[in-house]
This record gives structure tokens, C-alpha cells and sequence, in this order.
């Protein structure tokens, strides 16, 4: 404890050092309130990022094993042919389940789409079996083989509207992950903003400490323990803030899809006491980037 405690005060400066930097001010207010709805901002695009990737996963776990086959034939052949394809699947390596859509559940699939109260039996509907397969499945071969005993039966494994959809879900986690890039940004430009004028009102009493002797490390380290410590108190206000707030959002629910499952699940939520780490280290890097061309400016 002891070392840690030396290492941030040979870092950061000591509070002796912290009468250089004005207490009061426009630039408190602007590094605190920066910091703060930066880290808010943070907590949001963290959880997108992460809700996201949820979702992507388990798109692609989910219908990566599924499928639909379609069999559009004559009422009177239709029956035969859902029964030869049950014997073909039962004997088909790869098959987990196979089960055949009643007419309430195609009811269900269209209402949506159609309205409820359809007339099916007027309606030349095709019969649905839902499939799940495993790894060993061989999907190019029970094609051929459905050809040639099936002719009515189309496999479908959802590719085309599975793959845009994770395609979809991969791009929001990376905006997510970028939106964190340009919160960080932003964040370290406002703070280089507000350590530069501070440094600048302050002119005249960093040229009186040089004339009694003191070093432009002393007065780098006061700048950059006042500003990396108003980020960080800003920031742990913000992301405790944006915190608050996704605990409060609905939970996931599976017909919500992403927008009802923006959050944190288990240890996601020990994320968010690196933001205000992760602010205070950009407000570090800044302030003494900022300080060390306004010191070499002020000669």
C-alpha cells in the first residue's frame, strides 16, 4: 500500500503542489462535467458493445443448427410426402429433432403478416418441418437425396436472413467499440483544452516559482494531479450515473430482441469501475502532453 501510495505521488504530485493550480474556476467545472457525461456516454456505448456481441452469439448459435424444410405439393400427396421425409430424416445421420408445424403454429407464423382468423384450408399453404441438426450433418447431401425421393422439399438453413442479421449485430459491436474511441478522444481533447488555460491564467505565478528555484517537473505534476483527479471524480460519477441507469432498463426478453437486453450480465458489471481508471489515465496523458508545450511556450 505504502508503494502504491509513493508511486502516485511521485506521478501525481502532492497536495503542497495543488496551490499552483487555481481550486476554483471555469476549468473545474469543465473537466468535471466533461468527464462526467463522457463516462456516461461510456457506460452506454460499453453496453451496447456488449449486448451486441450477446446478441451476434447467440444468432449464430442458435440458427446455425436450424433449419426448415418446405414441402409444396397437391393436398393429396401432401401427407405421403411429409411421411416419406419423416422415414429419410430418422435415418439421416446429423438429424437431432424433426417435427412437423401444425396448422395452429403456421397460423401463428403468419398472423403477423396476414391478420388473425385466415381462411388455411382455402389457402394452398405449404407443410413446414422445423429440423435440428448437429456438426456431422451432411446438408449437401440430404439435399440430393430430398431431390430425388422428395421432389416437393426444399431445405432451407436461413442462411439468407441469418447472415445479415449477425452481420447487422457484429457492426453495432464495432460502432459500439468505436463511439468508446471517440468518447476517449474527446475527452482527452477537452481535458488538454481546460489544462492549457489553466496553464495560461496561471502564467505569471509558474514564472515566479522558476525564479525561486522550482523545476517545471513540480509544476507539471500539480497540473497533473488536479486534472487527473477532477476526471476521475467526474468520471466515477458519470459511469455510477449510467450505471444506475441500465439497471433500471427492461430485462432481456427474448421478443425484444437486443433493445430490451442493453446491459451487463454477471462480471460485465466490473467493467464499470475501469472507466473512471480509464478517464484518469487519458486526463493524465493529456494534461502532462498539455504542460510540457505550454511550459516550453512560456520561456
Amino acid at each position: 500500500m505504502k508503494a502504491l501510495r509513493a508511486l502516485l505521488n511521485a506521478a501525481l504530485g502532492d497536495r503542497q503542489a495543488d496551490r499552483v493550480v487555481p481550486p476554483t474556476g471555469h476549468t473545474v467545472w469543465l473537466t468535471v462535467l466533461t468527464a462526467g457525461a463522457m463516462a456516461f456516454l461510456a457506460v452506454f456505448a460499453l453496453a451496447l458493445s456488449l449486448a451486441t456481441g450477446r446478441l451476434a452469439d447467440r444468432w449464430a448459435d442458435s440458427l446455425a443448427q436450424a433449419a426448415t424444410i418446405r414441402i409444396s405439393a397437391p393436398p393429396e400427396q401432401a401427407d405421403a410426402q411429409v411421411a416419406a421425409l419423416e422415414t429419410i430424416l430418422s435415418a439421416t445421420p446429423g438429424i437431432a429433432e424433426a417435427r412437423v408445424l401444425e396448422q395452429a403454429e403456421q397460423l401463428a407464423l403468419l398472423e403477423p403478416w396476414l391478420g388473425p382468423d385466415l381462411p388455411l384450408d382455402t389457402l394452398p399453404l405449404p407443410r413446414l418441418i422445423e429440423v435440428t441438426g448437429t456438426e456431422d450433418l451432411d446438408v449437401e447431401g440430404l439435399r440430393q437425396r430430398l431431390a430425388a425421393e422428395v421432389p416437393g422439399a426444399t431445405y432451407d438453413d436461413h442462411t439468407r436472413w441469418r447472415q445479415p442479421l449477425v452481420q447487422a449485430a457484429d457492426r453495432l459491436r464495432s460502432l459500439g467499440w468505436i463511439a468508446l474511441a471517440l468518447i476517449a478522444g474527446t475527452l482527452a481533447a477537452m481535458i488538454t483544452l481546460a489544462a492549457r488555460a489553466a496553464l495560461a491564467a496561471n502564467r505569471q505565478i509558474i514564472h515566479v516559482l522558476r525564479l525561486v528555484g522550482a523545476r517545471d517537473a513540480y509544476v507539471i505534476r500539480a497540473f497533473t494531479r488536479r486534472f487527473t483527479l477532477r476526471t476521475a471524480m467526474g468520471a466515477a460519477v458519470g459511469a455510477t450515473s449510467g450505471g444506475l441507469a441500465i439497471a433500471f432498463l427492461p430485462q432481456a426478453d427474448p421478443a425484444g430482441g437486443f433493445l430490451t437486453g442493453l446491459g451487463f450480465n454477471g462480471a460485465g458489471w466490473l467493467l464499470l469501475p475501469l472507466i473512471p481508471l480509464f478517464a484518469g489515465a487519458v486526463a493524465f496523458l493529456a494534461t502532462r502532453r498539455a504542460a510540457f508545450r505550454a511550459l516550453a511556450g512560456f520561456e
